[in-house]
């Protein structure tokens, strides 16, 4: 992040020189999702995660020994951590199983230095992902009111006020993207720091999975006693002992059962493949969250992306589905007229289902993926009129855009399918894929109507980390990452 912190469009001192006509005097903390900030060893400095180009990651996903030092110790379950630190967000694209791609929040953090007095103003807070929400929230509290105090210190913080028309000072606005969401919650919980809520202007959340998502049981159980390639072995054996993946299981009922539909419980959890202790601090933690009133809240939720809402266990086995049931005012579940369960299908962005990141009624939906959530412009234009102006109105709401649906991982030289759904008409759908560390080798995709639905098949030759592009003729995009691998270096399989 030193590269962004040294670069800013506005005068150091010079009081005689305008502002921009839109900032503000606020100080803006940007929090990213799981596995959205680079890690080290604090001892070595060797880098763990998040600064590698794609052929790291490859390594990383496809070697035995890839990723080892990430895996939790037991002081660190018990508590006594410092043994990994985080080091900066991401500012290149990352790829990880069932996660997909993982957007760097350059785009974000320059969108946001748009949009405030000075870049002094601006705090990319990292932390290790790995830990506890309940954790990383304490340290996000400490490093707000730091960075806050700092802020209205800072001799720019007076010429913002002056700008302003009450010429109030400043407070904090958090722009959290996935699980930041859920550790900006925890940090403005009273048992920190009292006054920090009071301190907040506003907390703008991009696809924060506040009641958890399906695909972290997917993730703690994925092709147990099954073949299955080493990168989703490595993600499930990383996360059955951390507590951060814990912290994003489904809290809404989600499980079926026989013609009824249950929470997830502790000993589910340890069934799956994860761990029963570290399931129940997280399902304690999160029960009392709510209570949590975040102030002026703002979310920004991805839709129209095919996403698992529930999920059945049989034998220890996970299988997900796209859809889930409804609750009548009264509390019970919604029948048909042979008094069956009713499922509907809500979709979301691919990975948290709408309804989990929608808690507030001002809300902005777009037709994006969850890991483009922080990077695409319609997301950043609704970050930035939230943070510029008092009343957000946001982008037109509706069913726009297109649902995208690739494989997370390919071998080069295999042909695999790009499903589009949602896309009634063929006029003005484009497709496109590129390396994302060579912009030069995109090349257009011609998508044609098969299996009852719009996709293309695709093939890639050469290994590395690639975006699939869909563009809707209402001028949406939506982009996946795809890791493609050298088959010659065949993923191993588990026995």
């Amino acid at each position: 992040m030193d590269r962004l912190q040294h670069r800013s469009p506005f005068p150091q001192s010079a009081d005689d020189q305008p502002l921009p006509e839109r900032v503000t005097q606020d100080a803006v903390v940007v929090v990213p999702g799981i596995m959205g900030s680079t890690l080290q060893d604090a001892v070595t400095g060797r880098h763990l995660w998040g600064l590698g180009r794609a052929s790291w990651y490859i390594k990383a996903w496809t070697r035995p020994e890839g990723l080892r030092e990430l895996h939790l110790t037991e002081d660190e379950l018990e508590g006594r951590t410092g043994r990994i630190r985080a080091t900066g967000l991401l500012t290149s694209t990352a790829w990880t199983p069932y996660l997909r791609g993982h957007e760097p929040y350059t785009a974000l953090v320059e969108r946001v230095r748009k949009c405030v007095a000075h870049e002094a103003a601006i705090l990319p807070f990292a932390y290790d992902w790995r830990l506890p929400v309940a954790a990383n929230g304490r340290v996000l509290a400490e490093a707000a009111r730091r960075h806050l105090s700092a802020w209205r210190d800072h001799e720019a913080h007076d010429r913002a006020r002056r700008h302003r028309v009450d010429g109030r000072p400043g407070r904090l606005v958090f722009v959290a993207h996935s699980m930041g969401g859920l550790v900006t919650r925890a940090a403005l919980d009273g048992g920190h720091d009292s006054d920090l809520a009071a301190d907040t202007r506003g907390v703008i959340t991009l696809g924060t999975p506040f009641s958890g998502a399906v695909e972290a049981a997917v993730i703690l159980n994925t092709g147990r006693g099954t073949p299955v390639p080493l990168p989703r072995r490595k993600l499930r054996s990383l996360c059955a002992t951390m507590p951060g993946l814990h912290d994003l299981l489904p809290r809404y009922r989600s499980v079926r059962e026989a013609d009824d539909v249950r929470h997830l419980t502790p000993g589910d959890v340890a069934a799956i493949g994860g761990n029963a202790e570290l399931a129940a601090r997280a399902m304690d933690f999160h029960a009392d969250q709510p209570r949590v009133v975040l102030p002026d809240h703002r979310s920004v939720v991805g839709i129209n992306q095919p996403t698992s809402q529930s999920l059945t266990i049989r034998d220890g086995r996970v299988e997900a589905f796209p859809d889930g049931v409804r609750q009548n005012s009264d509390g019970t579940f919604v029948r048909d007229r042979y008094d069956r369960l009713r499922y509907f299908t809500v979709q979301g962005d691919g990975t948290v289902y709408k309804e989990s990141a929608e808690i507030t009624t001002a809300t902005t939906t777009l037709p994006v993926q969850h890991g483009s959530l922080a990077v695409e412009g319609t997301a950043l234009d609704a970050v930035e009129e939230i943070l510029c102006e008092d009343t957000h109105m946001g982008p037109p709401q509706g069913q726009f855009g297109c649902g995208l649906t690739a494989p997370d991982m390919a071998e080069a030289g295999s042909t695999w399918t790009l499903s589009l759904s949602g896309a009634d008409s063929l006029a003005g759908l484009t497709c496109r894929i590129q390396d994302v560390e060579d912009p030069g080798t995109a090349r257009e995709l011609v998508p044609g109507w098969m299996d009852g639905g719009a996709g293309v098949r695709v093939t890639v030759d050469a290994p590395g980390l690639h975006r699939v592009e869909a563009r809707t003729r209402d001028g949406f995009r939506v982009t996946q990452v795809v890791l493609v691998t050298d088959p010659a270096l065949r993923l191993e399989e588990a026995p």
